[in-house]
């Protein structure tokens, strides 16, 4: 990577100027390497001798001049810079030679070989998946596949958590509420259901307590109600995995809280954390007779009463909350507990954990990465915490929660939905109790339908592909934290910051080669004699593409697919600048070979872009 690169030399250089002012070398400050949005400040630009100015005693522009000269005499970082200024009040500019890095190979470094496992999706399987889990999804899979590029070894779960209130609901549902209705899938008679029983509980309090025992049945695994619920859940989750499979996503495991109550993990992970301090059953007040989690002393009283629920591991009743399965399940996903699944098959190159079946090399993770909502910030740090308190400090700390914000919808999309939207509302929550959502199947059938019926050609990519990519694209394209609110015609817009935008790109200029190669010219996958840019939109171009490798690598480090999503839409937008700029077919002869060269070199660029988000690369729309 350029940046890397540069904070070596640089580095260097900072030790020469300090050493010889008579300054420690010991400590240097961070080195921040950027791309300045005017090209006329340069390529690349750090503030280093601003940091450096206080140490020093000296004006910054002085400093940044010392480091210029000093590069210099050291050739300019081995000829990548074929000019260094200084400008104040003490940035340091570099203006790339454009041959000396065609001719080096800046690539992401290569990973060790660290094993990640990454849990995503991870759906109640009580009813069919809707868009927020979507989102879910589309992030986990991302990041596996641009952790997978960094050269990690993935291994990708789908926690399954068929002993839950939700499944329990559904199970009490369909055993006791009326509900007739014509659905082709189960999940979807199921989301009625769920909806339906709800509702119910507050006109019949008696369907509570049937929910008390439908769980403590489902945690002891036998009995008719244990197989209507194991039954229930298992549809549910080869509907889940059809529906994730026509967005590109797929898994390695499948992981069934079940299995990890009636195989011993959780009584395993109860012994270990008895021998902590921190965990402790309750004598007296609200949590009576349940087991806890203690918190540090010095913890915020507001939070304490906030999430006090979320540190309760065993109910009074005996019954596990989420936070104590989760615990034991991440000893095992580091290889701290000792017991281990049997594996069977579940679907094509999918296995599951299974009671029975066979021996298999799961889970012993470096680094365990869990995308989940941000509303689970807490009970995700419980779980940091019993790590930390059974004194695995080092795993704890390779423990990320890569969280994200809710899904809500549009005024437009709600309405599609047929909600009431005469209020106003900017956007419009869903909420699986009340049956107010977009479920991912049908979302996937009216993204397909507004496709089809806008486009002209009804080659290349067929709709329902397109319609996938474009679903998944919007997102991922917004900050982790925020709010997505999803309008379904933003999102199938041929311009603007979407999927089918960046796709057309990549189709452009695969045309365009595909035609040269048709007029006989030659082909440009090798360098030419000259690739330094002569107009402003070449160097536009050559500057994000120079940009990728840096910005996989900020993706690696944030855990997020947002920063590729803004290099791809900004590396597809200079290309159609570039296209309309500067001809390419009709080109000069001395610049049209440079020209096919710089387009071939951003299909390949945005093809990468496109295959880490998990789009695809079209040669015609």
């Amino acid at each position: 990577m350029i940046s890397s690169w540069m904070k070596k030399y640089l580095e260097l250089s900072v030790r020469q100027v300090l050493s010889r002012l008579g300054h420690s070398t010991e400590e240097l400050p961070d080195i921040v390497i950027e791309r300045p949005a005017r090209a006329e400040h340069g390529d690349y630009s750090t503030n280093i001798a601003m940091q450096l100015a206080k140490t020093l005693r000296q004006p910054p522009l002085h400093i940044a001049a010392q480091l210029k000269n000093e590069l210099e005499q050291t050739g300019r970082m081995e000829g990548l810079f074929h000019q260094i200024e200084t400008a104040p009040p003490g940035f340091l500019n570099f203006r790339l030679d454009w041959n000396e890095w065609a001719r080096k190979d800046f690539q992401l470094p290569r990973a060790v070989r660290e094993k990640v496992v990454i849990e995503h999706t991870s759906i109640n399987p009580n009813k069919s998946a809707h868009i927020g889990h979507l989102r879910n999804a589309c992030i986990g899979d991302s990041l596996a596949r641009l952790l997978k590029r960094a050269g990690y070894q993935i291994e990708v779960h789908n926690y399954i958590d068929d002993l839950g209130n939700q499944l329990a609901d559904t199970v009490v549902g369909l055993l006791n509420v009326d509900h007739q209705a014509a659905h082709v899938r189960f999940g979807d008679f199921c989301w009625d259901i769920y909806s339906r029983v709800n509702k119910e509980y507050d006109d019949q309090p008696s369907l509570l307590e049937q929910r008390t025992k439908v769980l403590q049945a489902l945690e002891a695994g036998d009995g008719n109600l244990a197989w209507v619920g194991l039954l229930t859940a298992e549809r549910i989750v080869r509907e889940h995995l059809e529906e994730m499979k026509a967005f590109g996503i797929d898994y390695d495991l499948l992981v069934w809280e079940s299995n990890i109550v009636r195989q011993g993990f959780w009584d395993t992970a109860f012994r270990l954390l008895q021998q902590t301090a921190l965990f402790h059953k309750e004598t007296s007040g609200k949590l009576e007779g349940c087991w806890v989690l203690k918190q540090p002393a010095a913890e915020d009283v507001e939070s304490e009463a906030e999430h006090q629920a979320d540190k309760v591991l065993v109910r009074s009743n005996g019954i596990l909350t989420y936070t104590a399965k989760d615990i034991a399940y991440h000893l095992w996903k580091f290889g701290l507990l000792g017991n281990d699944f049997r594996y069977k098959p579940f679907a094509d190159g999918l296995w599951t954990t299974s009671a029975e079946g066979v021996a298999a090399d799961y889970g012993k993770a470096d680094l365990v990465v869990n995308v989940i909502d941000h509303r689970q910030a807490y009970p995700q740090a419980m779980v940091k915490q019993a790590l930390e308190a059974l004194g695995f400090t080092a795993q704890a700390e390779k423990l990320r929660h890569v969280g994200y914000g809710v899904v809500s919808l549009s005024p437009g999309a709600a309405r599609e939905l047929g909600l009431d939207t005469s209020d106003g509302k900017a956007s419009y929550a869903m909420s699986g109790r009340q049956g107010i959502g977009i479920k991912v199947s049908d979302l996937l059938d009216l993204m397909e339908a507004q496709i089809e019926a806008k486009r002209s050609d009804s080659e290349g990519l067929s709709s329902r592909l397109i319609a996938a990519a474009a679903i998944r694209y919007y997102l991922l394209r917004f900050a982790l934290p925020t709010e997505v609110v999803f309008d379904i015609q933003q999102a199938t817009e041929t311009t603007g910051n979407t999927g089918v935008y960046l796709m057309y790109a990549h189709a452009r200029a695969a045309s365009i080669l595909a035609k040269a190669q048709a007029d006989g010219l030659p082909r440009m996958e090798s360098l030419p004699e000259d690739i330094a840019p002569q107009e402003r939109a070449e160097h536009a171009l050559l500057r994000q593409i120079a940009a990728w490798p840096d910005t996989l690598s900020t993706a690696c480090e944030e855990l997020s697919p947002t920063p590729i999503c803004h290099f791809a839409y900004e590396l597809a937008t200079l290309f159609n600048h570039f296209y309309t700029a500067c001809p390419i077919l009709k080109a000069e002869p001395e610049r049209q070979p440079y020209r096919l060269w710089l387009t071939a070199k951003f299909k390949e660029t945005i093809a990468e872009a496109l295959d880490v988000i998990g789009l695809p690369a079209p040669d015609r729309m």
